[in-house]
């Protein structure tokens, strides 16, 4: 098995994200691109002690920016939307601010 750090990368928190997690518990997750559902279930399992109900990815493309005269892409990346189960706690990704 892979590792699960090497999995999860980071948790998005926006606006919409924080919304999800309140009204649907959904939590969402910057995943590795070469990541499948399967993989991201187990990771998040492990590491968060939870059960999840299902989970929905997203790729996500890279902008083009600018710095200068020179100009570039962001890189592409991958998006995961994880449902928890009913009756299991709510991850936190921080303490209270």
């Amino acid at each position: 098995m892979k590792d699960p750090y090497s999995i999860i990368l980071r948790p998005v928190i926006t606006e919409k994200s924080t919304w999800l997690k309140e009204a649907n518990r959904e939590i969402c997750f910057e995943v590795a691109s070469h990541a499948n559902k399967i993989e991201i279930k187990e990771a998040i399992e492990q590491l968060f002690k939870v059960k999840i109900e299902k989970v929905h990815i997203i790729k996500k493309k890279g902008k083009k920016r600018r710095v200068g005269r020179s100009e570039g892409y962001t890189k592409n990346w991958k998006k995961a939307y994880v449902k928890l189960k009913e009756g299991e706690k709510m991850i936190e990704y921080f303490e209270a601010v």
